[in-house]
């Protein structure tokens, strides 16, 4: 896995819409965060629309918007600005030879995630971090959106995290690339050339998985997949992070509880960090995909580290 070059300034950022129809409001809002850190900031012709029922713009249109932003040699990163559903519709259009050859940083989180399989299948490392709503509505100094700052810009990007131990944590250490997302979108994707749920034959995987609005018992499910088809069991360690608008039922009061105690009735005995502060939440902690990680999980609480590659 390679690491784009780092974002310098001046040099230009690309927004784009390529799922669900975002508001003309945050997409702005997003540029002016980035164009007072310096950059140059390209909203491509159809990141506002004009929508297509509930997609940003048509499938033509948001095809053309990542494949001119991957092939402008003056943009660095492309920022997503929002999910939603529809960058599925995407993939068969974008060869992984185009996102490779343009070599361009990857931001984005929720249903983007289909993206992040792209760019892992291009040899990418890219960012699950927050978009542009994060970007208009939080203040400049947050620490979410510094953090996503910091990767794009260092030449060294790595993540160096420490967040407080949860009674459903499973202690260990293990090293492997981190890869996920959201895991509905995830889902849909095993048994296709962008499943990255699979760990490849001798591969150490650290899986990250989150998602918002999911019933208990659909997670559930899914997480029943990846243990039926043998994956979960040769995952080298796990970062459950947030589960958000799941509401209780009548066998568990949360969806962490309930990956928790199927995760020990199914003897996972990885590392596994039950809340991580990722996902769809306002501490929205950018993580690099594709990297290769070091996860600890001890009575003191979790850190993930990446190990710088480039």
């Amino acid at each position: 896995m390679r690491y784009p070059d780092p974002l310098c300034p001046g040099e230009a950022v690309a927004i784009v819409s390529p799922a669900t129809v975002v508001k003309a409001e945050y997409v702005r809002g997003a540029a002016s965060a980035l164009e007072a850190r310096g950059f140059r900031v390209k909203i491509m012709p159809h990141a506002m629309g004009p929508a297509y029922g509930s997609y940003a713009s048509l499938l033509e249109g948001r095809v053309a918007d990542m494949r001119n932003a991957l092939a402008d040699d003056s943009v660095k990163a492309i920022l997503c600005a929002r999910g939603g559903y529809g960058c599925v519709h995407l993939l068969e259009h974008l060869p992984a030879e185009l996102v490779a050859a343009g070599h361009k940083w990857l931001a984005g989180f929720s249903d983007v995630s289909v993206l992040h399989a792209l760019w892992q299948r291009a040899g990418l490392v890219s960012l699950h971090a927050p978009m542009a709503k994060h970007l208009t509505l939080m203040p400049a100094d947050d620490a979410c959106t510094l953090q996503l700052l910091g990767l794009l810009t260092s030449s060294s990007p790595g993540v160096d995290y420490n967040v407080p131990p949860h009674p459903l944590d499973i202690e260990g250490v293990a090293t492997g690339r981190l890869v996920g997302g959201n895991l509905a979108v995830l889902s849909h994707l095993t048994g296709t050339p962008w499943d990255v749920l699979t760990p490849a034959p001798g591969e150490d995987t650290i899986l990250f998985i989150e998602d918002v609005g999911e019933a208990i018992y659909a997670t559930e499910r899914m997480l029943w997949q990846l243990k039926l088809t043998g994956a979960l069991h040769r995952m080298k360690g796990i970062v459950v992070g947030q589960f958000t608008q799941a509401r209780p039922d009548l066998n568990f009061p949360s969806t962490t509880h309930m990956i928790g105690a199927r995760l020990r009735e199914w003897g996972v005995s990885c590392p596994v960090s039950a809340c991580f502060p990722a996902g769809h939440v306002d501490h929205n902690l950018p993580l690099p995909l594709g990297a290769s990680v070091t996860l600890s999980v001890s009575p003191r609480g979790t850190s993930l580290r990446s190990e710088i590659n480039k």
